[in-house]
């Protein structure tokens, strides 16, 4: 906690889902990876001591949470936020309602104050489903009582499908490749891939393999949907993990396996947005993410609303925070981008929220960081000015500090 400059806003964490998904080991919370909640947990019991919690707290992960241990995982850590002195909330998120690609998700929202405006009388479609209304209705009554069902719009239709974000130029796989993708599939998907060639019109599908067992044997299968949406997406560990693309035409039947581009596209990643070359360490960075409208939406629609409170206003080092953010921007940004910055030293201090200085900083930076997809140079100047008398105004002459991005 000493580590850290200030109070934040804001706090996200992601923690490891392995002991937690349907595919790992289900040891829940208690385990080594997904246990590493409990350190975010120390860190803003710590900062409260220090009166420097965030306000907003939120937690993502697989919606594996709401049934670990019979949903015993999830009553602890809804416990373990409640007694830092948060309300405590969840929302079920998919993917599939932003971008074509089903990625369900668990996001869990603490405020210290939560607004009327944000709270809902109980729960409500979409976000708000009978897995996590029966795990909450599980809860002890106290904690019951005090869970929030926080109240967020539900976006505009999705009106793209995954045949939408594939490349046209893409190589595909040899006809021996795809006939033995196909002999991996059971005799009900066949089936399904054998009426779409009939049909004539054209089809892309998603394909996983998975390991079934099937008269007490362990079976490799290839498991195919046609529903215009990708199947979540993984970190490639394994062959089995990679998800494939399968194209139907008539009797011309093509396959592939997915590009981390096109991984991209589907976790609502831009086009100019830079992938580090090597394939698997994409597709593993995209396999651990969070899907970005997902996260925008959630944003707009709830966590910038919930933290709305009055300004902190202090005697502020502009130098300070321009500083403070370009250093955070050199770790962040791609190395295409130089960060620099000039800073006037005999500069005055002037009175602000610094928190709210901060993220405009940073606002404008990412706005800057789109504008240049192929690299470029972020200033940053800081200066002091005269601003002469505005005498229709009433308004005499005064000194003002100036920041050019």
């Amino acid at each position: 906690a000493g580590d850290l400059p200030g109070q934040a806003a804001l706090a996200w964490a992601s923690f490891p889902c392995q002991d937690l998904s349907l595919a790992g080991a289900r040891a829940g919370l208690a385990a080594p990876r997904s246990g590493a909640f409990w350190g975010f947990h120390r860190l803003i019991e710590r900062l409260g001591h220090e009166h420097r919690a965030p306000d907003i707290l939120a937690l993502e992960n697989v919606t594996g949470l709401l049934s670990s241990h019979g949903g015993a995982d999830f009553s602890a850590l809804i416990h373990a936020l409640d007694g830092l002195g948060y309300r405590v909330g969840a929302l079920e998120i998919d993917a599939a309602l932003f971008v074509p690609h089903s990625r369900p998700r668990l996001f869990i929202i603490a405020a210290r104050q939560a607004p009327n405006a944000l709270i809902g009388a109980g729960p409500s479609e979409p976000f708000h489903t009978p897995a996590l209304r029966n795990v909450v209705a599980r809860l002890p009554d106290a904690l019951r009582k005090r869970f929030v069902w926080w109240r967020l719009a539900a976006p505009p239709k999705r009106n793209t499908r995954l045949a939408d974000l594939l490349d046209d130029d893409a190589v595909w796989n040899s006809d021996e490749q795809t006939a033995r993708l196909i002999s991996q599939m059971s005799e009900l998907q066949r089936a399904r891939l054998d009426a779409l060639r009939e049909s004539g019109r054209r089809e892309v599908g998603a394909v996983f393999k998975r390991i079934r067992i099937e008269h007490g044997e362990r079976v490799q299968r290839a498991e195919a949907r046609f529903d215009g949406v990708a199947g979540c997406l993984r970190t490639p560990a394994g062959g089995s993990s990679r998800q494939s693309l399968i194209s139907v035409e008539g009797e011309r039947v093509r396959s592939r396996l997915i590009s981390p581009r096109e991984a991209a596209r589907l976790m609502g990643v831009p086009d100019h947005h830079p992938l580090t070359a090597n394939q698997t360490a994409a597709l593993h960075l995209l396999g651990d993410a969070v899907c970005v409208p997902v996260v925008r939406w959630l944003s707009q629609h709830l966590l910038a609303l919930a933290r709305r409170q009055p300004l902190n206003l202090v005697a502020t080092d502009v130098n300070d925070v321009v500083a403070t953010v370009a250093a955070l921007l050199r770790q962040t940004l791609s190395e295409n981008i130089i960060v620099e910055e000039q800073l006037d030293e005999a500069l005055s201090w002037v009175v602000v929220d610094r928190s709210e200085l901060e993220a405009a900083l940073l606002h404008v930076a990412a706005n800057a960081r789109d504008a240049m997809p192929q690299g470029g140079r972020l200033s940053f100047h800081t200066a002091e000015v005269l601003q002469p008398a505005a005498v229709d105004a009433g308004r005499p002459a005064r000194h003002s500090v100036v920041i050019s991005i």
